[in-house]
C-alpha cells in the first residue's frame, strides 16, 4: 500500500479538481436569475436551461467512468478539465437563448467529472477507509456553493461574463498543478478488455444503488441548480441574497457527505439509509408549504439528510465492485445526475400550469418512500444476494 501521505496528496488534487469541475458547472444556474432578467425567459425556459447541463453530466459519468478503469484517472481528469474550459470562457459572452443551450450543454462536463475523480481516488485507500476517502472526494461538492455565492458577487462586481470566467481562470491553474503532481495509484491493474468493464452493469445491486443515489445525489443537484429559481420566484429574494441562501444548502450536504462515508465504514450504508429516506420525505413536504420559514426548515434540512445519503451510497459501490470502481460509478453517477435533470424540468411545468410548486414536492416525497420500500424489501434478502447489505 502507498504511503499516507501520498495518499492524502492524490486526495486533495482529486477533490480539488472535482470541485473546480463543480464550480464551472455550477455557475450557470447562480447566474440564471441575471441571465433570465436579461433574456426575459419563461419559467419553462428557466427549467430547460438548467436542465440540460445535467443532461450530458449524467450521460457522460457512464463512458467517462470506463475510460477511467481503462487508462486511469489521471488523463482522464486533465483531458475533463481542458475541455470544460471552451464553455467556461464561451459562456460569458452568451447572447440568446440558442446559445444559451449549446454552451450549458458542454457545460455539464463538469458534473461528469464525478466518475472520473472516484476511480482515480479509490485506488490509493484500503476497503476499510474508502467511505472516508470518497466521501471527503464527494465534499468537492461545495463547488457548487462557491459559485452559488461567488459567480453573482463576481458579476456584480467585475461584469456579468465575470461569473463565468473567474472560475474557468481557477479551473486552468488547478489543471496546471494536477499536471505537474498527480499520479495514478501504483497498485492500478492493467487494462481490461470492454466486457470485462461492463460485466458489473449487469449486476442488479448497481442498478438498486443507482435508485438510491438517483434521490439523494439527484436531490442535491437538482435543489441546488433550481434552489435560486425558487427563491427569487417564490420569495422575490435578490440574485446575491438567493446564491447565499443556496451555498448554505450545499455547504451543509456537502459537509454531511463524509460524515455519511465515515459512518457508513462502521454501520454500513443501508442503516444510514433508513434513517434518510424517511426523513427527506418529511422534508419535502416542509418545502411544499409557500411558507420562507417551512421552506427554509425543509430545504436545509433535505441538504442534511442527502448529504449523508450520498456519502453511504458511495462507501457501498467500492465494497460491492471493488475491481469496477469507475464503471459502476458511471452508471450509479449518471442515475444521480439524471435525477438532477427531470425535476428542474417537472417543477418548471408544474409551476406554468398551476403556479406553485407543491405538486412537485409531494412527487418528491412520495419517490422517497418508494425508496424507502426497496431498501427494506432488500434487508430481507440473504447478505449475499442483497445489493444493500454488507
Amino acid at each position: 500500500m502507498t504511503s499516507s501521505s501520498s495518499a492524502r496528496m492524490q486526495l486533495t488534487l482529486g477533490t480539488g479538481a472535482f470541485s473546480l469541475c463543480f464550480a464551472v458547472f455550477g455557475s450557470l444556474s447562480a447566474m440564471m436569475p441575471i441571465l433570465s432578467s436579461q433574456m426575459h425567459l419563461s419559467p419553462a425556459q428557466k427549467s430547460f436551461a438548467v436542465a440540460v447541463p445535467v443532461l450530458l453530466g449524467s450521460i457522460g459519468r457512464i463512458p467517462l467512468g470506463v475510460l477511467t478503469d481503462r487508462l486511469g484517472g489521471r488523463r482522464v481528469f486533465m483531458a475533463l478539465m481542458t475541455l470544460l474550459l471552451l464553455p467556461s470562457f464561451l459562456m460569458g459572452d452568451v447572447q440568446d437563448y440558442v446559445h444559451l443551450l449549446a454552451y450549458g450543454f458542454l457545460i455539464g462536463i463538469g458534473l461528469a467529472s464525478f466518475s472520473v475523480g472516484v476511480g482515480f481516488v479509490s485506488g490509493w485507500y484500503p476497503p476499510d477507509k474508502q467511505g472516508f476517502a470518497l466521501g471527503v472526494y464527494g465534499a468537492g461538492n461545495v463547488g457548487q456553493s462557491l459559485a452559488a455565492f461567488g459567480a453573482p458577487l463576481i458579476a456584480a462586481a467585475l461584469g456579468f461574463r465575470w461569473g463565468f470566467w473567474m472560475f474557468g481562470i481557477i479551473l486552468a491553474v488547478w489543471l496546471a498543478i494536477f499536471a505537474m503532481i498527480a499520479k495514478d495509484a501504483p497498485s492500478r491493474r492493467p487494462a481490461k478488455s470492454m466486457k470485462e468493464t461492463i460485466r458489473p452493469l449487469k449486476d442488479r445491486r448497481s442498478w438498486i444503488l443507482s435508485l438510491y443515489y438517483f434521490l439523494t445525489f439527484g436531490g442535491f443537484v437538482a435543489m441546488a441548480i433550481y434552489l435560486p429559481i425558487f427563491l427569487t420566484d417564490m420569495f422575490n429574494l435578490s440574485p446575491q441574497n438567493a446564491g447565499f441562501r443556496t451555498a448554505g444548502f450545499v455547504i451543509i450536504a456537502t459537509a454531511l457527505r463524509p460524515i455519511g462515508g465515515i459512518l457508513a465504514d462502521r454501520v454500513g450504508g443501508p442503516r444510514i439509509l433508513k434513517w434518510v429516506f424517511p426523513f427527506t420525505a418529511i422534508m419535502a413536504i416542509f418545502m411544499a408549504c409557500p411558507l420562507m420559514i417551512t421552506f427554509t426548515i425543509g430545504a436545509l434540512g433535505a441538504a442534511a439528510a442527502i448529504g449523508l445519503g450520498n456519502g453511504a451510497v458511495f462507501k457501498m459501490v467500492p465494497a460491492y465492485f471493488p475491481q469496477s470502481v469507475g464503471s459502476v460509478t458511471g452508471l450509479v453517477g449518471a442515475a444521480g445526475g439524471l435525477g438532477g435533470f427531470f425535476p428542474p424540468l417537472i417543477l418548471g411545468f408544474v409551476q406554468e400550469r398551476t403556479g406553485s410548486f407543491l405538486i412537485g414536492f409531494i412527487m418528491l416525497s412520495v419517490f422517497c418512500w418508494i425508496c424507502l420500500a426497496v431498501l427494506l424489501a432488500g434487508c430481507k434478502a440473504s447478505p449475499v444476494q442483497n445489493p444493500v447489505t454488507q
